[in-house]
């Protein structure tokens, strides 16, 4: 049995590896999802085969109990939804990691770790590295909700000395560690997991909006470093790979998120750039004032554009404005402008976000491009057109030394012969500072709502 569990095992671990290949792109993402089915379904499947396994009755229960809850969001959650969709699974994820280690801590025996009081210091080094790190990811992944919900400010909360305050933290859970492992001690377990819960709130609570998608791929892998050390608590060697996978791909996805930015990963970590706090700062164009027009202007203009390039940002998800704009470039291609979609690494609150709204409304793959591929283009492009995107656009990343976004990429907009920017105000964006775009004189901005404004520019077009 032990072999046959091993290679059943194996198989999943690689249906894993290819689910990530596959989700690479929105091309393969189907393709990836039924591998990572398959997967679980194999892992799950030689897990219950286990003859430790014999208490079927509360696993099948509670298995048939999350697919139903998962089946109902699945179907109910808007697209919108999805970036705090996806931390509250990671919180969830950490909160079983350390409802685990409880459970092994409490009765080693069961899981052959020892006995009570006397557990083997390697297990009890990986089960508490595991019980921190879920629970880091528990109330981080909460507050990252929170605030992407709207429930708290999106603002970063900060104080004097909370570096000091988190770095003795992170000392004082490393000493609790050593203590538990030496000793054993029921109370010393009970303080790591209370103090990693308190370090899990105050290293995001100072992370703005504008670093939220780093975040967000963060806190996966924290999600995936919990599970890989339960996995060694347990010796189960496909949640240690499974683990490993998730912790190794969340963290280069981070890499890639803050690279997109222009930041290092620690400035992201140590408090971010994003907050209302900051809103309206970089101000200073006085009296400017900026052009406005109406969809039949937008309308006119786009007709007779030979090149269009859509730049969607997190305001076309709040609009739920996707299907319009689709419409919208597919009446503009009968008429044999070229259009074509370009996307930002951090567009929108969670990596990929613009891409899988744009591949719901069944806008043509090819039709998509990253920033490195378009951003050349902008300069002998017609016109480029701006749906609820901000900073990713702000040429306050280029020209102004003192902007908190300056060095960032950002898709060269400005170069095209005519922006049109639709926004429903003039309010900064998640990094709480204006965009000196909307007063350039090859602007025109779009006042209104996004699915609406693309929808009478729509009818402007056909009539």
């Amino acid at each position: 049995m032990e072999t046959w569990s091993a290679l059943a095992y194996l198989v999943a671990a690689i249906c894993f590896i290819m689910a990530l290949r596959g989700l690479s792109s929105p091309v393969s993402a189907r393709s990836g999802l039924l591998f990572a089915i398959v997967g679980m379904v194999i892992a799950m499947g030689t897990t219950l085969a286990m003859p430790g396994v014999v208490a079927y009755g509360p696993i099948l229960a509670a298995i048939a109990l999350g697919g139903v809850i998962g089946a109902v969001i699945a179907i109910r959650i808007k697209m919108t939804a999805l970036p705090q969709l996806v931390a509250a699974f990671h919180s969830l994820v950490g909160l079983a990691a350390v409802f685990v280690a409880a459970a092994a801590f409490t009765n080693p025996t069961a899981y052959g770790i020892g006995v009570p009081g006397a557990i083997v210091p390697g297990s009890l080094i990986e089960m508490s590295l595991g019980t921190a790190i879920g629970a880091i990811t528990f109330t981080g992944s909460i507050i990252a909700f929170a605030k992407l919900q709207g429930l708290v400010s999106g603002s970063p909360v900060v104080f004097k000395g909370q570096h000091a305050l988190n770095a003795v933290l992170g000392l004082a859970l490393l000493a609790l560690i050593a203590v538990l492992v030496v000793t054993n001690a029921p109370m010393a377990y009970v303080l790591v997991v209370l103090l990693s819960l308190v370090i899990g709130v105050l290293i995001i609570i100072p992370i703005g909006g504008a670093d939220m998608p780093v975040v967000v791929s963060m806190l996966n892998s924290y999600s995936g470093w919990a599970a890989c050390g339960i996995g060694f608590t347990l010796e189960n060697n496909l949640l240690i790979i499974t683990g490993s996978l998730v912790g190794s791909s969340g963290a280069i996805l981070s890499y890639i998120m803050c690279k997109g930015m222009n930041r290092s990963f620690i400035s992201v970590i140590l408090g971010g750039f994003g907050g209302e706090s900051v809103a309206g700062a970089a101000g200073g164009h006085g009296d400017k004032q900026v052009k406005a027009g109406s969809a039949e202007d937008a309308a006119f203009i786009l007709k007779n554009a030979s090149s269009v390039i859509i730049v969607p940002g997190y305001g076309m998800a709040v609009a739920q404005a996707q299907h319009a704009l689709r419409e919208m470039g597919d009446t503009l291609s009968k008429e044999g402008v070229n259009v074509r979609y370009a996307i930002h690494p951090v567009a929108g609150r969670m990596p990929g976000h613009m891409n899988v709204l744009l591949a719901e409304a069944n806008v043509p793959y090819d039709d998509v491009q990253e920033l490195d591929e378009i951003n050349r283009d902008f300069a002998q492009t017609d016109v480029a057109f701006v749906i609820g995107a901000n900073d990713i656009t702000n040429p306050a990343a280029k020209n102004d030394p003192t902007s908190p976004i300056y060095g960032m990429p950002i898709l060269d907009v400005e170069k095209a012969r005519t922006v049109l920017f639709i926004k429903r105000s003039m309010a900064s964006g998640y990094a709480g500072i204006e965009n000196e775009l909307f007063y350039y004189d090859n602007t025109m901005m779009l006042f209104g709502d996004a699915k609406k404004m693309c929808e009478d520019i729509i009818k402007s077009l056909e009539g």
